[in-house]
């Protein structure tokens, strides 16, 4: 090894004291301790025993980076970060109490910030200038900076608008927004910093939540809130009531969004005020006008009007003694070849006086589908409470083709006059080799393919024939209905 011609160190030894003396360390070895140093060439070579690697960190965590070096003899390990020494053998040379050596020259940072990511150099004073490089990253938790900074939003009916949100953190953190619903739970809109919402309106209105995540540590999220200003949004429990003489009722509208709104209830024009058999109260967006002891003269067409800064708005209750419309009860196919059993429910608080029924054939093939003429029967009905608001009956259609489509309607009087006539109610006649326990299978094969059972191979050939027929009959009235 090369020595100083004066002091017969070697010459490492002296950078190195130099270099000590700079940063005010010089004292920290004295003549002696350096006059002692085996100045013999080592017969080994020093060797790496750790290997180069990125090391990730937590930012608040501690990371140790490793560094052992077989047959080091009397070399000296210096750990440094650019040209900034920080150990040198057994030394601290930085003053950051932070950093400490531990399981021999093992380098231990605490506490690790933004500014200590980069590179780590442990290195071996020799003339070989060996060293080994660690690389480390700091892992920075998601924070989240939201536009409006105070969270809240409002607008009119009508307008855009924009919620922002800032995210950081190492990596870069993902941003996710979701609208938040008591009852559906949330509902995923975006992954972008900007939510834009065009043309608002009262269904608009609610908390947006924004969402950063990096995978560090867990997610954070920010609330945003936004109003809609709009004029009333108003919908009605039941466009039509039925009432009846001694009974009460409750005529319902529900304000949406602004439930500030001035509510006003009218009957047939004219501005109602509350007396001892009628009331107005409100829960909520949810307003009720409540008539008791319901006489005939409370019959009529009823409106709630909600009134705001932006606007008015009206909708319309008819309360009537009139029977409601038919319900049908029956399934949908018949278990005979020649009549379907007829099974309804209608509203109505007064006797049923009459029952008009109309049926009628689907005549139809693979290429067109005409109905017959309607069959026109008048029934004195046998009544039956189902409760105290509601008749159910029923009625035996007789004299029908087997393997076949129809088609039926129901309307009702009691005293106060015809209920609207009903919805059309489609149900199929038996095929004639068929019995009803194979018809069954047939309708539920037609909805439900995953059914199974076993007949006998002849009924099964029967059975694969109705149900393509039938099920050629239930798609083509579907299709055309």
């Amino acid at each position: 090894m090369r020595k100083n011609m004066r002091s017969g160190r070697p010459c490492w030894a002296s950078l190195l004291l130099v270099l000590l003396s700079s940063c005010g360390l010089s004292h920290s070895f004295p003549e002696p301790f350096i006059s002692t140093i085996d100045t013999d060439a080592p017969t080994v070579a020093p060797k790496f025993m750790t290997r180069g690697h990125l090391y990730k960190a937590i930012i608040g965590d501690s990371i140790e980076l490793p560094c052992k070096v077989k047959d080091l003899g009397s070399y000296v390990l210096l750990w440094r970060r650019g040209t900034s020494v920080l150990t040198a053998a057994n030394l601290m040379v930085t003053r950051d109490p932070r950093f400490k050596l531990v399981e021999g020259y093992n380098l231990q940072i605490a506490n690790v910030k933004i500014q200590d990511a980069g590179d780590y150099i442990c290195q071996i004073g020799d003339n070989e200038s060996r060293d080994q490089v660690h690389t480390l990253e700091i892992l920075v938790p998601p924070t989240i900076r939201v536009v409006p900074q105070n969270r809240q939003i409002t607008a009119r009916k009508g307008s855009t608008v924009t919620l922002e949100c800032k995210a950081s953190g190492n990596p870069v953190p993902a941003i996710y927004w979701h609208k938040k619903d008591a009852f559906t739970g949330s509902s995923h809109l975006s992954e972008s910093p900007t939510l834009l919402l065009e043309r608002v309106d009262r269904h608009h209105a609610g908390v947006y939540q924004c969402t950063a995540d990096n995978g560090v540590r867990e997610a954070v999220h920010v609330d945003i809130e936004v109003t809609v200003l709009s004029p009333p949004d108003i919908t009605v429990e039941k466009t039509w009531v039925h009432a009846s003489e001694g009974f009460d009722i409750d005529l319902v509208c529900i304000v949406h969004g602004d439930v500030n709104s001035e509510m006003l209830w009218y009957q047939n024009s004219f501005l109602l005020d509350p007396t001892d058999r009628r009331s107005m109260y409100s829960r909520g967006d949810k307003y009720t006008l409540n008539i008791r002891n319901f006489q005939q003269s409370d019959f009529g067409n009823y409106s709630c009007v909600a009134d705001n800064a932006l606007g008015r708005t009206k909708k319309y209750i008819e309360v009537s003694g009139r029977p409601g419309p038919a319900t049908f009860q029956s399934p949908a196919y018949s278990n005979y070849l020649d009549r379907y059993n007829l099974t309804y429910t209608i509203e109505s608080i007064p006797p049923l006086d009459e029952i008009k029924l109309l049926y009628r054939k689907l005549m139809m093939n693979e290429t067109y589908q005409h109905p017959g003429s309607w069959e026109d029967t008048i029934l004195v009905p046998t009544l039956t409470r189902s409760d105290p608001t509601h008749f159910i009956m029923s009625h035996v259609i007789k004299g029908l083709s087997p393997n076949s489509v129809y088609e039926v309607m129901i309307q009702a009087r009691n005293v106060h006059g015809w209920n609207e006539i009903s919805d059309i109610h489609q149900f199929y006649t038996r095929n004639f080799e068929l019995t009803p326990n194979e018809l069954e299978f047939v309708m539920s094969s037609i909805s439900n393919s995953g059914h199974r059972k076993m007949f006998s191979p002849e009924t099964s050939l029967r059975m694969i024939a109705t149900c393509l027929s039938f099920a050629f009959i239930y798609c083509w009235s579907t299709i055309a209905r």
